[in-house]
């Protein structure tokens, strides 16, 4: 009898540590904060009480700073550095124009919680239901990324970029 209540301890226990009772995985959205725009893709919330960068899911938008991804960046498209960091400058400014510290926002999380870096990587909603990902793809600042597991919503941002690249928006506008 008590190796029975043991297991069924263990088990409610073990249960309890799975994902789908983890405070990262909300059944559906969150209200969060943000605190800081860091470039055209990624975020500074407040998630959980906590400070948390966030990754916008489906999305990569040039680099606004120096670094080894720019330097790649540049190399693969055959641009200099400079034309790189300028680009992902104007991706940062129109991501500052969509949200702005203290606004609140929804994130939806997909099946991948959390990048190498530790950041979380998410869907974000901004007060008025758009979904920041898509509306930073549509205006032709940040192209498509996708990463399985987390495609949930890529037919929907794809839509988006072949609307931006079709019309010449953004950043399209100057290839």
């Amino acid at each position: 009898m008590r190796k029975k209540w043991f297991f069924l301890g263990i088990t409610i226990f073990l249960t309890m540590l799975s994902p789908a009772f983890s405070k990262e995985r909300p059944e559906g959205h969150v209200k969060d904060v943000v605190l800081k725009v860091v470039d055209g893709d990624t975020l500074m919330i407040e998630h959980n009480g906590r400070r948390e960068s966030i990754r916008l899911i489906g999305i990569d938008a040039p680099e606004s700073r120096a670094n080894r991804k720019a330097r790649k960046d540049a190399e693969r498209n055959g641009e200099n550095l400079r034309t790189v960091i300028s680009l992902g400058k104007e991706a940062t400014k129109y991501m500052k124009s969509l949200v702005k510290p203290g606004d609140r926002i929804r994130i939806e999380l997909d099946t991948r919680i959390r990048d190498q870096y530790g950041r979380l990587l998410g869907y974000v909603y901004l007060s008025d239901g758009r979904m920041l990902n898509e509306e930073i793809v549509k205006a032709g600042y940040a192209s498509i990324y996708t990463v399985p597991p987390n495609v949930k919503y890529q037919d929907r941002v794809l839509r988006a970029y072949r609307e931006a690249r079709e019309n010449n928006r953004g950043l399209w506008a100057k290839y």
